[in-house]
């Protein structure tokens, strides 16, 4: 799941002192993030459910995908200004409460099992999660040492990975075993929704309730390197990088969204059974955070990129010109390739960038919207042809990431190292 890195230029109150337990506060932050994972995945389970509860094609069933990653376009920019408005920890709590909501609402939904109105649920869901990763993340930076700022990042990130590897064993097990159901009913979703919504509000109050610092934007006077530059979207590397984050969101996200329907048409089992599948996909973000932290100290992290995009396409070209376990295992693989892909791309869209930077951060927040328009342009080809000519969009897009690892990080379009 896209979880967007912070380098913002920020700074602890005067009130802070270096002393000061903040495990309580990275605690209720680690909480958060497996709620964010959890939910976003947990998105995948419900593309197969609906699709068969509404009797839905495969691009209307992306709908879901659509219109909950259609807010980090819509929303990403906006919401930057509301914290800074009200404060980052208030911005947490309405994220909370936001989400909160839009999770009760699937009880009404359910009550008239309209699939517009659990849409628009999921919209604001969505809307409560991109505030929340808005005011959230520059928390981990400063509760505690500079120092281990990064390191507490990794770990926080990789608390979210362990919520997205959860949500499709929860999802099959929860929503999925009751799919013939959903003919007539959505209540299935009703028990997890509302249990997810009492839970967000439970960690908004005691968000609230914590004494957390605060944080500023610093007055650094950091100037950007290289050339005197004016405008943020001067920068090459920049500019290949949004379109190369839009595309590596929307293939991870567009994979995840079909893949309990493609391994369930592909070894002809039940959603339910195929949705388990989907745990060993997210699974691989985790795993390979882990191993992406100690290769990225060896290998350039552009070098990294080009690597993880090539085994992707190989393993989708696999998948599809296979069958059985063969097919099933080689997409689920691309998983473990996505694992640093968000991270490295960010760094390197965002390097030597100065006081560009955070107007970067959210330029590329709103890339995040390719898991919208992937996800759907791959269910319109689903509907119209085969599985196999739908996934060569998310080809299209790992062959977009290999030249940006070879030659669009560049500032400048030579090949040549500098």
């Amino acid at each position: 799941m896209a979880m967007l890195p912070v380098k913002n230029q920020l700074e602890v109150s005067q009130e802070t002192t270096p002393s000061k337990n903040y495990l309580p506060a990275l605690l209720a932050l680690a909480v958060l993030y497996f709620m964010m994972g959890f939910i976003t995945v947990l998105n995948d389970t419900l593309v197969p459910f609906f699709k068969e509860g509404f009797t839905l094609t495969y691009s209307q069933s992306s709908l879901v995908q659509f219109y909950f990653f259609l807010t980090y376009g819509l929303l990403s920019i906006p919401s930057g200004k509301i914290v800074e408005r009200i404060g980052y920890k208030n911005g947490m709590v309405a994220g909370f409460l936001i989400a909160g909501l839009g999770a009760f609402l699937f009880l009404p939904a359910s009550w008239f099992h309209q699939y517009e109105l659990f849409l628009a649920a999921l919209f604001i869901v969505a809307t409560g999660i991109v505030l929340l990763q808005v005011a959230a993340n520059p928390y981990i930076t400063v509760l505690g040492s500079p120092k281990t700022a990064a390191s507490r990042l990794t770990l926080i990130q990789g608390v979210g990975s362990i919520g997205t590897t959860v949500a499709p064993i929860f999802g099959a097990q929860f929503i999925l075993s009751r799919l013939s159901e959903s003919n007539a009913s959505s209540d299935a979703l009703v028990k997890p929704y509302l249990m997810i919504s009492l839970g967000l509000l439970l960690i908004g109050i005691i968000v609230f309730r914590l004494a957390l610092p605060q944080i500023s934007a610093s007055s650094s006077s950091e100037q950007t390197e290289g050339t005197g530059q004016r405008s943020i979207f001067s920068f090459r590397h920049l500019n290949y990088g949004i379109i190369a984050l839009f595309m590596y969101v929307g293939a991870e996200v567009a994979i995840g969204s079909f893949l309990t329907n493609y391994i369930a048409d592909t070894l002809s089992i039940e959603e339910h059974a195929a949705n388990l599948y989907l745990s060993f996909y997210w699974g691989g973000m985790l795993v390979g955070r882990f191993i992406g932290a100690y290769v990225l100290k060896l290998l350039q992290p552009s070098r990294v990129l080009v690597i993880v995009a090539s085994l992707s396409v190989a393993l989708i070209l696999t998948s599809i010109l296979s069958t059985g376990y063969l097919a099933v295992w080689a997409m689920v693989l691309v998983g473990l390739c996505n694992s640093i892909m968000f991270a490295v791309i960010f760094s390197l869209s965002v390097n030597g960038l100065g006081r560009f930077t955070t107007r970067a951060s959210g330029l590329l927040s709103t890339a995040i919207v390719g898991g919208a328009f992937v996800t759907y342009a791959q269910g319109l080809l689903i509907d119209h042809f085969s599985w196999g000519i739908a996934f060569i969009i998310p080809l299209c897009c790992y062959f977009y990431l290999i030249f940006y690892g070879l030659n669009g990080y560049r500032p400048s379009s030579s090949f040549k190292s500098h």
